[in-house]
């Protein structure tokens, strides 16, 4: 097997087993589910020993110019190496749901399935196909499957992407017109300027706007965020878990790999702007789950203000072209390392904290309210410790993985814009206050009625979601493996911001 079809078999795997777990009976399709969702972590680890550079290209639609081509560079393999490790989690985390037969697997591996393509497809045809097929297993799991008020959920989550990714969609239209190729490779090579020469000022500016609205609210980008609420709310707890740890990820991809590569200079344009949304973002999430006292929510703002600490520095970056020399590359290397840094760990600390609140509710008989709960830590004290770790992590706590990433992010915004991220740090304290509140009133204190007869973690439980809370304690430690992708991806921002690469260690 070559290392070029690692990436085929990474993609079809999930779908192809999903078409078996469908036929299978419900208690087969059990194991067979979690194994090739499983699949993925394998051969994102055999993709990570080859090293960046692994590209499969075949002809599809010659006629079209549409081509079959796939490949994993650092940041392809970072969002793979997640989807590994979360797709799993969630799986195991929705085992005991009686409502969850095998139609619910099979579209859960659709769902991995399609992720994965986003993330090492490189022609748009090919990338769009994915990115529009994830939202159809999604939009079922969340329906069919989800709280009393799944179905609006559902179709507020559709409807919102949908008319997204229509202005995307119209953006790649005109520039398969204006050059006669979709392939991200392509169209990167293209000497700088060519893409606006070709489309015109107006048309070139309403491309830019296109791609990014259908980006901005798949993160979701304050405004575009008001669909994420009730849908984290109201999904059961694996979709939860891959919705917020993965498929918000995809809308950062989309920003790194297709917005700030082909439009470098409408992003540096309107970075000022940009930059001020996702502040919005970061202290709008923060102060709003502040306010909540449904865990679900209160999670929910979280990963809003969470994911934007990543836009705040990929805007700060993209505001400050050519300028500064080598010091200021060094600053927005390190801004942007923390930006990929964050994508990663917070996939997988807040899937654990969405794991952590679906086991309180499913052990309260559905109660999930900041004061519905109470004393469990004495009732359950590995529990608690677990989802401790998983907390200080989220909030970025030193030791763990969340603080290289919120440090990194930090220190290279305040050497660009030191009142942005002087804000940006307000979003932190807000976030301590809600994280140790949660934590207070949830484990400590007198118990309440839903503690008494709160068991400890099983055997499942402390499998789904021992591989996220290890990788919280060693990236917080040795974030070297993750640094060693990022670190080269440089060549990224480099050249379309007119900076000199910085130094990669």
């Amino acid at each position: 097997m070559s290392a070029a079809s690692l990436l085929t078999l990474l993609v079809f795997v999930p779908w192809a087993g999903a078409a078996g777990v469908a036929l299978l009976p419900a208690r087969l399709s059990r194991g067979l589910s979690l194994a090739l969702s499983l699949s993925s972590l394998v051969f994102g680890c055999a993709l990570y020993a080859v090293g960046p550079g692994v590209r499969e290209e075949g002809d599809w639609m010659p006629a079209l110019f549409i081509h079959y081509h796939l490949a994993a560079d650092g940041l392809s393999l970072l969002l793979v190496l997640l989807t590994g490790v979360v797709g799993p989690m969630a799986l195991l985390a929705s085992w005991p749901i009686e409502r969850q037969g095998r139609q619910f697997r099979s579209l859960f591996l659709v769902l991995q399935g399609s992720a994965l393509g986003v993330f090492v497809a490189q022609d748009f045809f090919l990338w769009f196909t994915f990115w529009e097929l994830s939202l159809v297993p999604a939009y079922f799991l969340i329906k069919l499957w989800g709280g009393p008020g799944a179905a609006r959920a559902a179709y507020q989550f559709v409807v919102y992407t949908i008319g997204g990714s229509a202005f995307m969609l119209a953006g790649f239209a005109a520039i398969y017109s204006a050059t006669g190729t979709m392939d991200f490779a392509a169209l990167q090579a293209l000497p700088p300027g060519t893409l606006a020469a070709r489309l015109g000022p107006a048309l070139a500016t309403a491309v830019f706007a296109g791609v990014f609205v259908g980006l901005a609210v798949k993160v979701p980008l304050f405004p575009f965020h008001t669909w994420l609420p009730p849908t984290y709310a109201e999904a059961p707890v694996g979709v939860s878990m891959f919705l917020t740890g993965v498929m918000a990820k995809m809308g950062v991809y989309g920003f790194f790999r297709i917005l700030w590569p082909l439009f470098p200079d409408r992003l540096h344009a309107a970075s000022g702007v940009l930059l001020w949304l996702a502040l919005a973002g970061v202290l709008v999430g923060a102060f709003t789950a502040l306010a909540q006292t449904d865990l679900k929510r209160m999670l929910a703002y979280s990963s809003v203000s969470h994911v934007s600490y990543c836009l705040v520095a990929l805007f700060a970056v993209a505001g400050f072209r050519g300028q500064g020399g080598q010091p200021a590359a060094d600053v927005a290397a390190a801004a942007l390392d923390g930006a990929l840094l964050q994508v990663f760990n917070h996939g997988v600390s807040a899937a654990a904290l969405f794991f952590f609140v679906g086991l309180l509710e499913a052990r309260s008989g559905g109660r999930r309210g900041l004061d519905d709960f109470g004393g469990v830590r004495t009732a359950a004290p590995v529990f608690a410790g677990l989802c401790g770790i998983a907390m200080f992590s989220s909030l970025g706590l030193p030791g763990l993985n969340g603080f290289v990433g919120e440090f990194l992010i930090l220190r290279g915004v305040f050497g660009l814009t030191p009142a942005m991220a002087a804000l940006s740090c307000l979003g932190l304290l807000v976030t301590a206050v809600f994280l140790l509140t949660f934590y207070q009133r949830v484990f400590h204190g007198p118990r309440r009625p839903a503690a008494p007869a709160f068991p400890d973690l099983s055997g499942r439980e402390l499998a789904t979601v021992g591989l996220a809370v290890a990788l919280m304690v060693v990236l917080g430690v040795l974030p070297q493996p993750l640094l060693h992708l990022v670190n080269g991806l440089a060549t990224l921002w480099a050249g379309p911001l007119g900076l000199p690469p910085a130094p990669v260690s």
